[in-house]
């Protein structure tokens, strides 16, 4: 099998929300970036990962889309949560950086 090169840019960064330190991670894909913000309860991610699959594994997860920027993440709506998350205090609506305050 032959390999062909590919560069993609992978971003880590250590986040603080509120009191809690969060790590975000940022992965340049085509046509658009995955993202995904780590808190100790939860996690906060783009459209690209299924939040059914977050509910099947019973995680307090939320999703917000449209967004290429950590910055956009947490101004970002949140379109779709698990239980888990709704349990938390999570609501559709809300802002990313509400939402990962309960998640962090």
């Amino acid at each position: 099998m032959k390999c062909r090169k590919v560069n993609y840019v992978i971003q880590i960064e250590q986040l603080k929300i509120g009191n809690a330190s969060c790590l975000g991670l940022k992965v340049d894909l085509k046509p658009a970036p995955l993202l995904l913000i780590i808190g100790e309860k939860g996690f906060l991610s783009c459209g690209f990962l299924n939040v059914e699959v977050a509910e099947i594994l019973g995680v307090a997860a939320a999703v917000v889309t449209g967004v290429k920027t950590f910055e956009d993440v947490l101004n970002g709506e949140v379109k779709s949560l698990t239980t888990r998350a709704k349990e938390m205090g999570v609501k559709a609506g809300q802002k990313g950086r509400e939402a990962m305050s309960k998640l962090a």
